[in-house]
């Protein structure tokens, strides 16, 4: 049976998925910062995998404006606008030096640096951090879907918006990847003045 990954909508729910991620793993400044950056991205997890630390950062460790990649899955171009993570990546980047950690990676395998951590490692992070929780909706894309989620709320549900930040081509595909189930459709619905 597959898995249903859902956006965190609840903002003290996402503050203790951070707070786990952070404090609960010998890698948690990694594991929380690959959260916090998908999250302001929107980027499939494969692609937050393959990023390379030049992706990101200059060589004296200041981060880049925009990244510029093609999306795995799609192959469709795609600008990062990496501003509303930097102050992560300033702290992610001090953690780096101060661990020794040396990789051409944005996010290497603490084990083996030579390597970028997997979609499979990084599912069993967001796994233990549902069974650590009591969540069952955490996977892989929670990051995606959640950083979704929050810019269709707070963009005054701007779905145009979230549609081209997912490199999505359809609008009903992004409704059903934002999870907006009867439940939520009501709650806008009630907000609505209809005169």
């Amino acid at each position: 049976m597959r898995q249903i990954v859902s956006p965190i909508k609840d903002s003290n729910v996402l503050k203790d998925v951070q707070d786990t991620l952070l404090h609960s793993f010998k890698a948690g400044r990694r594991n929380y910062t690959i959260f916090q950056f998908g999250k302001a991205t929107l980027l499939r997890v494969s692609d937050v995998m393959g990023l390379k630390l030049d992706d990101i950062y200059n060589t004296d460790g200041t981060i880049k404006s925009n990244a510029y990649i093609h999306d795995k899955k799609t192959g469709k171009k795609n600008v990062l606008y990496l501003s509303p993570v930097e102050t992560d990546l300033i702290v992610y980047w001090s953690w780096l030096r101060e661990n020794g950690i040396n990789s051409e990676w944005l996010f290497p395998s603490i084990r083996r640096p030579e390597r970028h951590i997997t979609e499979g490692q990084f599912y069993k992070i967001m796994a233990k951090v549902g069974n650590l929780l009591g969540i069952n909706y955490l996977g892989t894309h929670t990051m995606r879907k959640t950083g979704a989620y929050r810019v269709y709320v707070q963009s005054n549900y701007n779905i145009g918006l979230v549609m081209r930040l997912l490199n999505h081509s359809n609008e009903a595909m992004t409704l059903e990847y934002l999870g907006l189930d009867q439940q939520s459709r009501e709650r806008i619905l009630d907000r609505i003045d209809f005169g």
